[in-house]
């Protein structure tokens, strides 16, 4: 359904990207920020997906400035390797990327962006500092509560789950507290990482409520 395409950011460094239109007029766009895995065959499935909701789906590869075209899976080994990504983030630069995938997809209609992992992180404060952005939805993002004083330019949806190691629940207190125009959902039960069908933390039970949950907050304001 998709194929891989570049995109130019504004200092005009060339990404890769990841991009699924769907078989009819679009309703809408959406880009799709990575887990620190690459854009591998889980978030191409997640572009996929959204294609056949009608969107067109974009996941820029924001790790390309460091390392050109890495995907990953979830063996211990290749998740450890992943993490090397996040010790130290260059945030200004994955925004700068993110902001490119919103421009290349700005024709189609309104946007939102939805990211997970590392990616819920980015699309958070992608909806604080970029323009463009008609909604923008988080799953499990450990580095939210650190821009939490950061305002949403545009209607924002965070899920995280109860049992997540790496995001204690006092974290996302914090953000409630401090984004009370921000929706959050915490998943009984539910890990880091619930929604990929991929990773052994998948939670079938809260993914199956949490992506129409998404898909009925995109319906709202992506129009």
């Amino acid at each position: 359904m998709g194929q891989d395409i570049k995109l130019t950011a504004s200092d005009n460094f060339q990404l890769g990207a990841y991009r699924a239109d769907p078989a009819g007029s679009p309703r809408g766009a959406v880009v799709v920020i990575q887990e620190i895995f690459g854009v591998n065959h889980h978030i191409r499935s997640v572009c996929d997906r959204l294609a056949g909701e009608g969107y067109v789906a974009i996941a820029p590869s924001i790790f390309d400035r460091t390392s050109p075209n890495f995907q990953s899976g979830y063996t211990p080994d290749e998740i450890a390797e992943a993490r090397k990504f996040v010790a130290n983030p260059d945030w200004a630069a994955m925004l700068r990327d993110t902001q490119a995938a919103i421009d290349a997809v700005r024709s189609v209609g309104p946007v939102g962006i939805i990211g997970f992992c590392l990616g819920g992180s980015v699309a958070f404060v992608a909806a604080t500092r970029l323009s463009g952005l008609k909604a923008a939805i988080g799953y499990y993002g450990g580095a939210v509560v650190r821009f939490a004083e950061e305002t949403p330019k545009a209607p924002t949806q965070l899920h995280f789950g109860e049992k997540d190691a790496g995001i204690p629940l006092t974290d996302v207190e914090t953000i409630k507290a401090k984004r009370p125009d921000v929706e959050v959902f915490i998943y009984p039960g539910a890990q880091h990482g619930f929604h990929c069908d991929e990773r052994a933390s998948y939670n079938k039970a809260s993914a199956d409520i949490a992506w129409p949950r998404s898909m009925a907050f995109f319906a709202k304001h992506l129009k």
